[in-house]
Order: C-alpha cells, then sequence, then structure tokens
C-alpha cells in the first residue's frame, strides 16, 4: 500500500490506513483559557484512560523521571463475542520536546508480563507507537497518533473501521475534556 486510505472520519477526527499494520489518528484541540503544550505530559496520558473506563479495565502509569514512564493497560473484553482475546498493553514510554512540539515514543515491554493482566489476556502486538503534540498557538495544538503493530498482527478489514471508532470515542472525550477547561 503507498497511498493513504481514510478508514474512519467524523467532527474533525481522520482514522487512516498508511501501509499494512501501519494506522493514524489526527486532531486538532482549541482552548482559548490555557496554554495546551503546558498539559501535555505524563498525567494526561492517564487522563486518556481514566475518561473511557468503559473500554479499559486497568490502567497503570509509572513515571520514571521527567523523560520516561511505563504504562500497563487492560481492555475491556469488547470483542470476545467474535472469539477474539482480551488484550493488554505494557509499554515504554519517552517523551521529548522540542519547542511547541511534543512527542510520546512508545515500545512494547516484552521481558515481563504485569501480575496485574488475566493469564488469559494477550499482549497487543504494537511494534511502536508515538503521539506527537504540535502547538501552533498558545491555544491550538494538532495531535497524531501512529502505531505499527507487529507484522504477526492481523486485523481483519472489517475491524479496521471499529478500531477508528473506538479510537474516536476514545479521543474525543480527552479533546472535549481539555476544550472545557477553564483555568
Amino acid at each position: 500500500m503507498t497511498e493513504l486510505e481514510i478508514l474512519y472520519a467524523k467532527e474533525g477526527f481522520t482514522f487512516a490506513k498508511h501501509a499494512t499494520n501501519q494506522y493514524s489518528l489526527r486532531f486538532a484541540i482549541t482552548n482559548d483559557h490555557m496554554v495546551l503544550t503546558k498539559i501535555v505530559d505524563f498525567p494526561l496520558i492517564k487522563l486518556i484512560y481514566d475518561l473511557n473506563t468503559d473500554i479499559y479495565e486497568y490502567a497503570h502509569l509509572t513515571v520514571i523521571n521527567e523523560q520516561e514512564a511505563t504504562i500497563n493497560l487492560l481492555m475491556r473484553h469488547l470483542f470476545e463475542d467474535l472469539g477474539l482475546p482480551q488484550r493488554f498493553s505494557y509499554l515504554h514510554v519517552k517523551k521529548t520536546a522540542i519547542d511547541q512540539c511534543i512527542q510520546f515514543t512508545c515500545t512494547t515491554i516484552r521481558s515481563e508480563r504485569p501480575a496485574q493482566m488475566p493469564p488469559d489476556a494477550e499482549l497487543m502486538p504494537i511494534q511502536t507507537m508515538s503521539c506527537i503534540c504540535r502547538g501552533y498557538t498558545n491555544h491550538r495544538m494538532e495531535c497524531e497518533m501512529r502505531v505499527h503493530f507487529d507484522d504477526s498482527m492481523r486485523v481483519p478489514a472489517v475491524a479496521e473501521k471499529m478500531v477508528g471508532m473506538i479510537l474516536f470515542k476514545i479521543f474525543k472525550r480527552v479533546k472535549q475534556f481539555i476544550e472545557d477547561v477553564r483555568i
């Protein structure tokens, strides 16, 4: 695949496929009452999961230092009726900030399994994931999240749109929360 394929677009969110097992989600956030780049930090990552308890059963963030953290997540068993396994992620997160651009780069921790994960839950085979937030003004920020799954992951075409709909739901809540904050 050499061409970007839009899988889901709604209300300023675009979920696209770049190549086999490579996806992105793009959206913008505006809030005239705060400097948005100042809130892009590890607690914001935790907020994403705290606002979506209907999708995530468990989320634990451990901040190692100002540039590193680990997070382990357990998704609710949303696709049990389809015979798909419950999934969890255990990620090492690195943060870099240059001027008005903040990037989180995540890699899967495969060397150990978090004790809180059910024995039948499977590790989400994420090769890399990144989230880049660019502040174009103090009050407007554009975000792009990219995920590249391992070659072992097979996402059926029919499921790709469902993934886009779930991501839309997750990040719409975060966007709405941030845009509604008044400081």
